[in-house]
């Protein structure tokens, strides 16, 4: 079988791809809470006070591309992706050790069992963030998923903290480009029920909500000023 008749079955085996009933009992079965935002919003530094809590277990994905720097740092197998390749991806397709498992990019990204099984046992909360599409392969196989979308406090802080990132040097093209992806964004997470909006104004007082609606917090006032939040983003960049 030749490299493209390879790549088409990989393709078609992950389109296909249901999660066993054992596991899909697995994941209903345990606390999961997943990080949504558009780029600058914080869902990172979110994520990484959570996890110092020490209530919170990481969801280390796998993938199938090659480790990246990140600030001068080269990623580490088994700390930010357990890095693996396609013949093995297809092997723990066949195998239904992946929870959801998708291409982006010609690669593979997909949360094994194993990840969500760790959370399980220890009695943590399974944390992690995605992009937006991902959340709905979760949500389609248990309605107790919690996802939350991390929003700036307003469009001008928004884009001041983009251009932090450039230390000065603004890309116009790549801020371009994360302004189309969050329209797209935002546009998918207010017409989903399920997400709820969290704004990332002080991190310490999101961080304080994002662990209340992990553990159960119902909707109030706040999550309606975030939901008008999110619209007003998105009418600025329609």
């Amino acid at each position: 079988m030749d490299d493209s008749a390879q790549a088409a079955g990989l393709k078609q085996k992950l389109e296909n791809y249901q999660p066993s009933a054992a596991t899909i009992a697995l994941v209903e079965d345990t606390s999961i809470l997943l990080l949504v935002g558009v780029s600058g919003a914080g869902k990172d530094s979110i994520k990484h006070r959570l996890l110092e809590t020490g209530k919170y277990h990481h969801i280390v994905s796998h993938t199938t591309r090659k480790p990246r720097e990140n600030q001068g740092v080269l990623e580490q197998d088994g700390r930010e992706y357990h890095f693996t390749n396609l013949v093995e991806a297809e092997k723990k397709l066949d195998n239904g050790e992946f929870v959801e498992a998708k291409m982006y990019s010609g690669n593979v990204y997909g949360t094994s069992v194993a990840e969500i099984q760790k959370a399980h046992d220890h009695h943590k909360i399974a944390l992690t963030d995605m992009e937006v599409q991902g959340v709905a392969e979760y949500e389609s196989i248990s309605s107790n998923v919690i996802a939350l979308f991390i929003l700036p406090p307003s469009y001008e802080v928004w884009q001041q903290r983009l251009k932090q990132r450039y230390d000065g040097d603004a890309d116009p093209e790549d801020i371009k480009r994360r302004m189309q992806t969050a329209k797209h964004e935002l546009e998918e997470a207010l017409h989903k029920k399920y997400f709820r909006f969290v704004i990332n104004d002080d991190l310490d007082q999101a961080v304080e909500v994002a662990d209340a609606i992990a553990h159960g917090a119902p909707a109030g006032q706040e999550s309606e000023t975030a939901r008008a939040l999110a619209q007003d983003l998105l009418s600025k960049l329609s």
